[in-house]
C-alpha cells in the first residue's frame, strides 16, 4: 500500500495548485494514512486548497472554495519586415521596417469551486484583464533618427471559464494518481473582431501597419480543452505530469476579416517535481510546453501560406507555497519563456478559502 506523509501531502497540494488537478487528498489520507488521529485528518483538509489557470485540486464533497488571484504577464518582441529583391546574399534593395512591441497583462480572476462528490468537482473562473501595449517602428534604411511610437491600452471582462476535474484511480498499490479534467472556454470577452482599428504611416504617407485603437480582452472563439493529470508521491517528493488538448470552434467572422475563421488547435504537456521543505512550505521545479497549430483563414490563402504550419511555446516553472497560521495557502509561481513565441515572464499569486 502506498503510503502518503504529511509532507508529501503538502507538495501535493502545492502541485495541485501550481499546475494540474490533483487527487482528492482527504480520501487519499483515509485509505493511506487510516491510522493517523482526526487532527491529523482535520489539517489535511484544510490545506488542500489551490487552484491555477485552467487546472484545479479536487475538492471533497459539499466543500465550497473562493479563490481570488492575480497574475502579471509581460511581452516583448522585435519584427523585421523586409519587401525588396536580393542583389547579393547580404545585400538587400527595398524597404526594412522594423517593430519593436511590448505587452503587459494584468488578469485579476476569481474563481469558485464546489465538490459535487468525493471524486468529482466544478468550477468556474470569471477574469477581468487590463492590457498595455507599446509598438515603436522604424525604416531601417530611411535615415530617419525618428520613431513611429503607438501606445493602446484595453480593460474588461475576459473570456469566462467552466471545467470540470475527475478522480480516476485511489493511488493504492504504487499506482500514480489519474485525474481527467475537461475545461472550457467562452468568448465573454471584447476580441479583435469587435474593435476599431487604425493604420500606422510615416512622415511620406507610407503604410507601415495596422493597430487596434484599443486591446482586447478575449480571443472571439470558444475552446474546449481535455486534458490528463499523473501525480506520483515518491517521499519526500512529488512527481507530476499532464497532456492537453485544446480544440477552438471555427467561427465565421464575416468577409472583412477573412469569412470563417478556425484558430490553431494547441497540444500541450507540462512535468516536473515538487518537494515541501516543512510542514508549511513548499517549492516545485517544472516545464511546460504547447505546440500551436497556425489558424485557417476562409479567404486568406495567402496568409495561411506566409505562415509557419506550428508555433512552440515553452516556459520554465517555479513556484512557491506557504501555510499561514489560519491554515490558508499562499501560492506565488513563477514562468519564464524559453522560446520566442513565449511571454518574457509570467507571475501568478493567489489565495484559495475554504468554505
Amino acid at each position: 500500500m502506498q503510503r502518503v506523509s504529511a509532507r508529501q501531502i503538502l507538495t501535493l497540494s502545492f502541485l495541485a495548485s501550481l499546475f494540474t488537478p490533483a487527487m482528492t487528498l482527504a480520501d487519499a489520507v483515509n485509505t493511506t494514512v487510516g491510522t493517523q488521529d482526526e487532527n491529523r485528518e482535520k489539517k489535511v483538509n484544510e490545506v488542500v486548497s489551490s487552484i491555477i489557470d485552467n487546472r484545479g485540486v479536487l475538492t471533497s464533497k459539499g466543500t465550497f472554495i473562493f479563490e481570488p488571484s492575480f497574475t502579471y504577464t509581460h511581452s516583448s518582441a522585435t519584427v523585421v519586415a523586409i519587401e525588396g529583391f536580393t542583389v547579393l546574399p547580404a545585400l538587400i534593395i527595398g524597404l526594412i521596417n522594423i517593430s519593436q512591441a511590448e505587452r503587459d497583462i494584468f488578469n485579476y480572476a476569481i474563481t469558485l469551486r464546489y465538490g459535487l462528490t468525493s471524486r468529482m468537482e466544478v468550477s468556474l473562473k470569471v477574469p477581468y484583464i487590463d492590457i498595455d501595449e507599446s509598438i515603436r517602428e522604424r525604416q531601417a534604411l530611411d535615415g530617419t533618427p525618428v520613431d513611429i511610437v503607438s501606445d493602446t491600452s484595453g480593460d474588461g471582462l475576459g473570456d469566462v471559464e467552466m471545467s470540470v476535474n475527475y478522480q480516476l484511480n485511489d493511488g493504492l498499490n504504487g499506482w500514480p494518481f489519474f485525474i481527467a479534467n475537461l475545461r472550457v472556454k467562452s468568448d465573454t470577452g471584447t476580441s479583435i473582431f469587435d474593435l476599431d482599428r487604425r493604420q500606422l504611416v510615416n512622415d511620406d504617407g507610407d503604410v507601415l501597419g495596422v493597430i487596434f485603437d484599443e486591446q482586447p480582452t478575449g480571443s472571439g472563439f470558444w475552446a474546449y480543452q481535455p486534458g490528463l493529470t499523473v501525480l506520483y508521491p515518491t517521499d519526500p517528493a512529488v512527481i507530476y505530469g499532464s497532456i492537453s488538448y485544446l480544440w477552438n470552434e471555427k467561427d465565421d467572422k464575416g468577409a472583412e476579416f477573412g469569412g470563417e475563421i478556425k484558430p490553431g488547435d494547441i497540444f500541450g504537456f507540462s512535468f516536473g517535481i515538487g518537494f515541501s521543505v516543512n510542514e508549511r512550505t513548499s517549492f516545485s521545479l517544472g516545464y511546460e510546453h504547447n505546440v500551436i497549430d497556425k489558424t485557417e483563414v476562409e479567404f486568406a490563402p495567402d496568409l495561411e501560406d506566409a505562415s509557419f504550419d506550428r508555433y512552440h511555446s515553452g516556459s520554465l516553472l517555479l513556484g512557491i507555497s506557504q501555510q499561514t497560521r489560519g491554515r490558508n495557502l499562499l501560492n506565488l509561481s513563477l514562468a519564464v519563456g524559453v522560446t520566442e513565441q513565449s511571454p518574457d515572464v509570467q507571475l501568478t499569486f493567489k489565495m484559495p478559502f475554504q468554505f
